[in-house]
């Protein structure tokens, strides 16, 4: 038991970087005073962006990040975020009914895209169709894109501090159009996809991808909907990008306090992630049998109750990250890997403050949660060419869900040769030896092996002990047939050099 081979051979594609992607929505604490501080804070920042923050998440490479929502989306105008800060307007956001806070509108367009630019992500904008016309983000689009001095709107994104376009490429229309983003059937919002679609594309003059919303977890229902609908229309040109997916693990046990059973339960429903994948791209199939489309799944992670990250409340939403949360995060980068033949893009939700995130920050304090360590233990994946594995891994039974295999793994190789390994112990209290042999070629070479774990699975770090948890990596020889220890409850990455 506990061997893996990986099929040298055999591969089901590039491992698209854009898997590793982020999310930043303005809700409660992940603007404000997560990412953004401000210019004149006492916290030391980049033209506001919290500093710390910044040079930690240039680190792991973040390919991408989704921006303003969300459901923040539904009733943003971008107009708002654009000009002089001091005259920006405050205004009512989404969320107001859940905490009471206003939107100050110090962060919008201009800002967002300094911040990509300061990490090296691509910004990934989500647009709102639920309570705007298409007209206005066409013209948003225009504003960012279009040549410096061309239009008025051009011109005004001069006026406002960027005289070169931002090139967005990525655009989502709409969000959650099922629930909050206007409680729509799938045929409904198909056909608003079409409208606002052709609009945009009016303006498309940098090859934009446009991204229709999907549906929420495991709807096939809404799949079939919107594409029994959308195949009339004969607009399937390249700018239709892919179809969006939110899939969310729920509250199993108190987030800090969970039993045995409930660490064994979230797993479970993080390890669904695979089925909803397939499910939902063999509906695709039907209506996209040449795999033109991707799924993107641009929001993911767990849901736990609010109040127990450091704000005790204050931030809405706002949870601690234990290792169990660092499990279903290398867990599910893991299934993306090994789907990369359908999964385009993912955006864990969120960065900062939040659901799932990887940061935890206030006013000087600053924090890496212990899923920020599994995007680093894993950023050598990214355009990586995948690798088959065999296994023998013992299945695991989990009470009132489905059962699950005791070790999570996937593979790749890099243009330089180097062969990444990422593995997750998934058994609660005992230990793994896995074996790794291969075919189709050698694995031998020297190793750095990252481990990520802690003595309970509910360790976490805090505001009063921010480096509770911290991975450790060991160099070694490895050679075929070598044995590598994953401890309980870990996340083990194995990079083997050429």
């Amino acid at each position: 038991m506990n061997n893996i081979c990986l099929v040298l051979t055999e591969s089901k594609g590039t491992i698209n970087k854009n898997i590793y992607g982020h999310f930043s929505e303005h809700i409660g604490g992940v603007f404000y005073d997560g990412l953004w501080v401000g210019e004149d804070s006492s916290v030391p920042n980049i033209r506001g962006f919290r500093k710390s923050l910044v040079e930690s998440f240039k680190k792991i490479n973040p390919p991408v990040l989704r921006w303003p929502g969300g459901c923040f989306a539904e009733t943003y105008d971008w107009r708002d975020g654009i000009g002089e800060r001091s005259k920006r307007p405050v205004t009512v956001n989404w969320w107001y009914n859940e905490d009471k806070r206003t939107e100050s509108n110090q962060v919008g367009t201009h800002e967002f895209i300094d911040f990509c630019r300061l990490v090296g992500a691509e910004p990934y904008f989500a647009a709102n169709i639920t309570s705007t016309t298409p007209m206005e983000i066409r013209n948003w689009v225009e504003y960012c894109n279009f040549p410096e001095n061309l239009t008025t709107l051009s011109t005004l994104r001069g006026e406002n501090g960027d005289s070169a376009p931002f090139n967005v490429k990525y655009w989502g229309i709409g969000n959650e159009n099922w629930g909050g983003g206007g409680n729509m059937t799938p045929q409904m919002y198909a056909r608003e996809f079409m409208k606002y679609k052709t609009i945009c594309d009016s303006v498309n003059n940098i090859g934009c991808k446009f991204i229709a919303c999907g549906p929420n977890g495991g709807d096939i229902n809404w799949t079939k909907g919107f594409f029994e609908e959308y195949r009339y229309n004969n607009n399937w040109q390249s700018s239709f990008y892919g179809l969006s997916l939110h899939y969310y693990c729920g509250a199993a046990g108190h987030p800090l306090t969970f039993s045995e059973d409930e660490y064994y339960q979230m797993l479970s429903q993080a390890n669904e992630m695979q089925d909803i994948i397939r499910k939902h791209r063999a509906v695709m199939d039907y209506y996209d049998p040449k795999r033109t489309l991707g799924l993107i799944v641009d929001e993911w992670g767990c849901w736990h109750q609010g109040g127990t990250g450091p704000s005790k409340g204050y931030n809405l939403f706002e949870q601690q990250s234990t290792i169990r949360d660092a499990m279903v995060a290398g867990l599910t980068l893991n299934i993306f890997n090994n789907n990369c033949d359908v999964v385009a893009m993912a955006n864990v939700a969120q960065l900062c403050n939040n659901l799932h995130s990887l940061y935890l920050a206030g006013e000087d304090n600053f924090v890496e949660t212990p899923n920020y360590f599994v995007f680093d233990m894993y950023k050598t994946h990214q355009g990586g060419r995948q690798v088959q594995i065999i296994d023998d891994f013992e299945t695991m039974q989990v009470k009132d869900r489905a059962d699950i295999k005791s070790v999570s793994a996937s593979a790749s190789v890099n243009e330089n040769g180097d062969i990444t390994i990422t593995l997750v112990n998934m058994d609660y209290k005992e230990e793994k030896q896995v074996k790794l042999t291969s075919f189709g070629g050698q694995i031998a070479g020297k190793a750095d092996i990252t481990v990520l774990t802690a003595d309970d699975p509910h360790a976490h770090n805090s505001f009063e002990n921010p480096k509770a948890i911290r991975p450790a990596t060991y160099s070694t020889a490895i050679n075929p047939g070598d044995k590598v220890t994953l401890p309980k409850a870990s996340v083990v990455s194995v990079v083997i050099h050429k």
